[in-house]
């Protein structure tokens, strides 16, 4: 009986590298390939259907008639003595959906020892210009009382650059839209705001939900104001509130750059602040406000509200008393739909 050994090839590791990357050359190219075949069609599509200026500067008005957009359209902040109004991240988005043949994101283009590196983006595919804004986002945030936590979880991270990268994204859109066309959207929507939003005791009590959930307490605003916050408000008080609070979410400015904040005022609690970001708060406020206008019945929506129960805890009494109406507003139209 004879004995036999097998020696290993020195270069069988080699090999098997080689076959590995060439894999993975495969699918870059692939990759590369799709892309430009992607972008060859969105310039001949773009080239074909040429967009038409006029049509498109009327489509965006009509948009800001709508009182949902007109709400959150346009931010306001103090810069020194003046007073720096501009459009909002979401009106921003509406006005490139309207323009049409423009290309607009965000992508994270590495991550490595608690940095992001990430790219917006604005492309009009008709006329081939590009902005573009490159950026680092830090997997940390500053505490009040000065120190610094770092951020370790998926999704919280994700939100982080999702946000701070809506406002490159914005500056990239509004870099590629003629001036007059957004100062004739900007000047719609303050129209709208003052004419057609009707302002109701619900509507009300949403926003100062969700300015207690920024850290923003009724005597605060009833002191910024100089009136007494209750069932009713005039329009143009209701509207600018409404600037602070998008210039608030969109990062623009803080509340304390237009409130008076004591050192006990807080829609948070010390943990809660340690969690959260500043923009998280406002940002499950309209996620949780989506998802429950998206629910087809009352089952629908205690499903929706058990799903996100923890969102929902860390907005504190403010979070929970405000879903709970939304939610019960949005049985009733329910009902009537059904019956």
């Amino acid at each position: 009986m004879s004995n036999e050994m097998t020696v290993a090839s020195p270069f069988s590791s080699q090999q098997v590298d080689k076959a590995e990357a060439e894999n993975t050359n495969a699918v870059q190219r692939q990759e590369q390939e799709r892309a430009v075949a992607e972008t060859k069609a969105a310039i001949m599509l773009a080239k074909q259907f040429p967009r038409d200026q006029a049509e498109a500067t009327n489509n965006i008005l009509m948009a800001c008639c709508r009182p949902t957009l007109a709400e959150k359209s346009v931010y306001s902040y103090k810069k020194g003595n003046q007073e720096v109004t501009g459009a909002s991240i979401r009106l921003a988005e509406a006005i490139a959906q309207a323009w049409g043949n423009l290309q607009f994101g965000i992508r994270e283009l590495d991550q490595r020892q608690g940095v992001s590196t990430v790219e917006a983006f604005a492309w009009d595919v008709q006329s081939n210009t590009r902005q573009t804004k490159v950026f680092q986002v830090n997997h940390s945030i500053k505490l009040k009382d000065g120190r610094i936590k770092n951020i370790t979880d998926p999704r919280e991270i994700y939100e982080m650059v999702a946000n701070q990268g809506a406002r490159r994204m914005r500056n990239c859109i509004l870099g590629l839209i003629p001036g007059d066309v957004i100062e004739a959207a900007v000047e719609q929507c303050e129209k709208t705001l003052a004419t057609k939003v009707d302002i109701t005791p619900e509507r009300i009590q949403k926003m100062l939900d969700t300015f207690e959930a920024m850290g923003v307490s009724k005597d605060a605003i009833k002191q910024k104001i100089g009136r007494n916050v209750d069932a009713t408000m005039p329009p143009a008080v209701f509207a600018n509130l409404g600037k602070i609070a998008n210039s608030i979410k969109d990062g623009y400015a803080t509340p304390a750059d237009h409130f008076e904040i004591k050192a006990d005022e807080g829609g948070m609690s010390d943990k809660q602040q340690e969690n959260e970001n500043p923009d998280k708060a406002a940002m499950l406020f309209d996620e949780l406000e989506v998802g429950l206008t998206a629910c087809a019945d009352a089952a629908a929506i205690d499903a929706y509200l058990g799903e996100n129960s923890a969102g929902i805890i860390s907005l504190g009494k403010s979070g929970k008393d405000w879903a709970r109406k939304w939610a019960d507003a949005v049985a009733k139209q329910r009902g009537k739909v059904g019956a």
